[in-house]
């Protein structure tokens, strides 16, 4: 079962002090960055469309194609912009990489922006990490005293600079368009679109924006070449990924492998969910993806396989949780968790997850009427769709999904006068325990 794994971003991570440049260049770093700066700007962009590498960050857009789409005549400037805000509920594979192996995303920074041609590149991580920050500032500055940032790199003519920028803690900033309103100094709000970044972007001029994992994945595209990142994954979600997997497992952790690995291999490499107990459902990119259960676990974690099952592959944040968790109280804790992150810009999601807190709060109290999951889902039906953004759409998943897969255990609540997950919040249930 351990064939299975394909360590290409986390292989050095277990390395003594993997996170400084010694540590980097010492597996070769940089060699790839080297060899990037030999080739035209161009090629380097066929060579990722080539690979097939799609956006690791949830959206799954082909990378090479969202460089294609940078206008080369625009007399403006050009920006790359690292989009390294992980705010998502059970995502944890772009900090981590960050803490371990940050050279490698400053090398992906490098020969990405050399690909698009621009002179400067923005890493935007969220203000709450403060130790992550400092880390990759330090890799920055590690960089530009190697030669590898700055003017004329490696003698190639090409000069680049490379900001870190903490944001302010805002999930909504994990948008892309509220990232360069936050990066241009104003309130994290989503941008009306068009004009697409591509076009008018950072400061109005074309951007690229990126998650962390994509961009790190490019040095080793250009190190071994597209058909060796191709020759993994499926047919048509090519290459590798880290999956993170939290929640009822016996070893919770990053595990990067394939695209289309399923579940049930990687619930196997983390040792099994914990013992004596099942799983009930769970998360296959984040609390904004729709719930599966255990009828999925031999699933492709690919964008098409998880796709088809009704869910989002996302982000890779496994969440799994066994049969003593209360799916109502579980949906309720994220969607407060949207209630509170939603900007406020548009009246769906603004307005809309206020009342579906509402809602589920009663029904989690055993309060109101099996009336009431059909308010939900109404409330849902009025919010997808017609937000600003995908923040709307996001709380929405959890609630259609859930009621898809558990409504008897929403009833239950009604039945019981509270969760029956919890002996002290109903009578009822605890004299039915009694006399079982």
């Amino acid at each position: 079962m351990v064939d299975t794994l394909t360590p290409v971003l986390t292989d050095n991570w277990g390395d003594e002090r993997s996170w400084t440049m010694a540590a980097y260049e010492g597996r070769g770093g940089y060699g790839a960055l080297r060899k990037a700066l030999t080739q035209e700007p161009a090629a380097i962009i066929e060579q990722v469309k080539d690979s097939g590498l799609r956006g690791r960050g949830g959206a799954g857009f082909p990378t090479g194609m969202k460089w294609g789409f940078i206008p080369q005549d625009n007399p403006n400037p050009k920006y790359l912009v690292v989009n390294a805000d992980e705010s998502e509920p059970g995502t944890c594979k772009d900090i981590p990489l960050m803490m371990a192996n940050p050279h490698v995303l400053v090398e992906g920074v490098a020969i990405s922006s050399y690909a698009i041609r621009a002179n400067t590149a923005f890493i935007y991580i969220r203000g709450e990490v403060l130790h992550v920050i400092r880390r990759v500032q330090r890799a920055v500055q590690e960089a530009y005293l190697a030669g590898h940032l700055g003017k004329d790199i490696h003698g190639s003519g090409y000069d680049l600079d490379v900001v870190v920028h903490a944001g302010a803690g805002a999930y909504i900033c994990g948008e892309e368009t509220a990232l360069l309103e936050g990066l241009e100094g104003r309130r994290g709000q989503p941008r009306l679109r068009p004009p697409f970044p591509a076009v008018a972007g950072l400061y109005a001029s074309p951007t690229v924006i990126n998650n962390v994992e994509s961009i790190a994945s490019v040095p080793s595209i250009v190190e071994h070449g597209a058909d060796w990142f191709s020759s993994m994954g499926t047919e048509k979600s090519k290459g590798f990924g880290i999956f993170s997997l939290s929640g009822h497992v016996r070893n919770p952790g990053q595990f990067e492998a394939p695209l289309g690995i399923t579940l049930r291999e990687l619930i196997d490499l983390a040792g099994g969910i914990r013992e004596g107990h099942q799983l009930k459902f769970w998360t296959p990119g984040g609390s904004s993806t729709p719930l599966l259960t255990d009828q999925h676990l031999d699933v492709p974690l690919d964008f098409e396989g998880v796709g088809e099952a009704g869910s989002m592959l996302g982000t890779r944040a496994l969440q799994l949780f066994d049969e003593t968790t209360c799916v109502v109280r579980a949906v309720l804790r994220w969607t407060e968790f949207y209630k509170h992150e939603s900007c406020g810009k548009c009246t769906p999601c603004r307005e809309g997850t206020w009342w579906l807190v509402q809602t589920l709060a009663r029904l989690e109290k055993g309060q109101g009427s099996e009336q009431d999951l059909d308010l939900l889902l109404d409330q849902c039906d009025n919010i997808l769709g017609r937000s600003f953004c995908a923040l709307g759409d996001g709380a929405t998943s959890p609630i259609s999904s859930s009621i898809e897969y558990f409504r008897d255990e929403y009833l239950a609540h009604l039945t019981h006068g509270g969760c029956p997950f919890d002996p002290a919040a109903s009578t009822a249930f605890a004299t039915a325990g009694a006399t079982a």
